[in-house]
């Protein structure tokens, strides 16, 4: 039994193994049999992709899945998360998929329970399962991951994927700069520079823009004029390199961060990203149980 909280206490070595294991999930379309596993999601914070991610993964391995909806539940009648995770182990779950607005919220959970706990995303701080499908999205399209040029661009100081991609991107080998109103930069994220997009373009390999999270945001911004200003442009994609990409975690604010026509544009990658996602957490699952 493991638990899969961040991919910093995880070594590169098991971690290339994960990307390496949803890369052969994905191409031979056979997943591993969890069938005799029962899960619940609990996810206490707003999410399509993730969420509906982990549930496709489950439903591909064959896990039953022990549905939770906080707005319904005894959350609303106070009830601490301890209790609901305790609550649910007790009628049966054995694996939890947890997001929550509290950073760190597991390190509470995994001193207390013997059950695989997952973080989906912890407040600003970590989302291991986005990382991972990044990793894998970035592998599959230029086999490898050191020695690449990665600009993260948008929202960083409120992003998880931010923090996440940055830490372990650069533990195997890439360049990382951000690209990011002064307003919104984390002084805790040294593994970079600090760079205007338009200066950083063309020798970009992946450029991984981020949603602007106004729900997070204390300090206002012209969002008007931001994407002339910060985001990502059709006049500045003509500055890439033919063989770079785009990526963004998604939801995207169309016409703020990225121009709305370059979504589905040859070099992004925004929705393979989501299908990589089902098999990146297919292999955590694997991952938690079997290895």
């Amino acid at each position: 039994m493991n638990h899969f909280t961040s991919l910093e206490n995880l070594d590169l070595q098991l971690i290339r193994e994960l990307v390496d294991d949803a890369v052969n999930f994905k191409r031979k379309k056979a997943c591993p049999n969890l069938s005799n596993h029962y899960i619940s999601n609990l996810f206490f914070e707003n999410s399509t992709r993730t969420k509906l991610s982990f549930e496709m993964a489950e439903k591909k391995t064959g896990m039953e899945i022990i549905y939770f909806d906080a707005e319904s539940s005894s959350v609303k009648k106070g009830e601490t998360l301890y209790d609901t995770v305790k609550t649910l182990n007790s009628i049966g779950v054995e694996c939890f998929v947890i997001r929550h607005n509290q950073d760190r919220f597991y390190e509470d959970l995994i001193s207390r329970f013997d059950v695989p706990i997952i973080n989906a995303g912890d407040g600003c701080g970590d989302h291991p399962t986005q990382s991972l499908l990044d990793l894998v999205t970035i592998y599959e399209e230029f086999g490898t991951l050191n020695g690449l040029n990665i600009v993260i661009a948008g929202d960083v100081v409120h992003s998880r994927v931010a923090h996440s991609d940055a830490k372990i991107l650069t533990r195997f080998g890439s360049e990382i700069s951000f690209a990011t109103p002064e307003f919104w930069r984390d002084s805790s994220m040294t593994m970079g520079s600090y760079v205007s997009l338009d200066s950083v373009l063309p020798n970009a390999d992946v450029v991984m823009l981020l949603r602007n999270q106004n729900e997070r945001h204390k300090q206002q911004y012209d969002e008007k004029n931001y994407l002339q200003q910060y985001g990502l442009t059709k006049e500045r994609t003509a500055k890439m390199k033919p063989s770079a990409i785009i990526m963004h975690p998604a939801p995207i604010n169309r016409n703020v961060e990225i121009d709305e026509n370059l979504i589905e544009a040859p070099q992004s990658r925004i929705f393979t990203q989501m299908t990589n996602g089902v098999f990146a957490r297919i292999a955590v699952l694997n991952y938690v149980f079997n290895s």
